[in-house]
């Protein structure tokens, strides 16, 4: 697939909806974060549930044809019930995500996350992401008015966020909640080098976790 095209640089970031139709807003020049709005199904987050209290592994990574991607999460996951719950939801992000780009594979990485990670915020080199929590806090986000980029990376001097000038105020970090599905664009999609958004990891409290799952291009 061809990288797609960004013909302006105005961005106004993010565009939010209950209607999975939404995604398909990556594709306009001014978004860099489209978020479909959705509420996880009770037998589903009773796996998850389970999942979270009865299992070691912390992370599961896996490259699969587009048209595989649920025989390949029944096998990878325990049994119990409400996996073929989760096993759909996957799949069907997969398919979306895969039909959405023109994609033939699909990178699956399933994490369960019980520490903060990428606690400070950057911007991702690739074209663009699915993410979804299905348990614990979401994804944060600065919206495109909020953040100071010149505060990104070395630009921070090493200071926390919170301390860097990276965002005007702590009422503009957004976040996603549970069973929200956000496509990230990233400086990898042509034209879109120097507006990637700007996003981090929530910081997780004692005893939390966090059951992530994220969709990449698969080469």
């Amino acid at each position: 697939m061809s990288s797609p095209l960004i013909h302006n640089t105005e961005v106004d970031s993010s565009c939010l909806d209950h209607h999975a139709i939404i995604m398909a807003d990556i594709y306009q020049a001014s978004i860099n974060l489209c978020v479909w709005q959705r509420q996880l199904a009770t037998r589903l987050i009773d796996y998850v549930d389970w999942l979270l209290k009865n299992t070691s592994k912390r992370e599961l990574r896996i490259v699969a044809q587009s048209d595989e991607v649920l025989a390949v999460i029944l096998k990878a996951l325990p049994p119990h019930a409400g996996l073929s719950a989760l096993a759909s939801d996957v799949n069907l992000l997969a398919t979306m995500f895969t039909d959405l780009f023109d994609l033939k594979r699909v990178g699956i990485r399933l994490s369960l996350i019980d520490k903060t990670m990428c606690p400070r915020f950057h911007t991702d080199h690739l074209p663009c992401r699915l993410i979804t929590t299905y348990a614990g806090s979401g994804t944060q986000w600065l919206p495109e008015y909020a953040v100071d980029r010149s505060k990104l990376g070395q630009g921070a001097d090493g200071l926390p966020d919170a301390n860097s000038g990276i965002y005007s105020h702590p009422n503009s970090i957004e976040q996603l909640t549970a069973g929200d599905v956000g496509l990230l664009k990233g400086s990898g999609w042509q034209g879109n080098e120097q507006h990637a958004i700007v996003h981090r990891s929530p910081e997780i409290a004692v005893g939390e976790k966090r059951l992530l799952l994220t969709l990449d291009f698969a080469h």
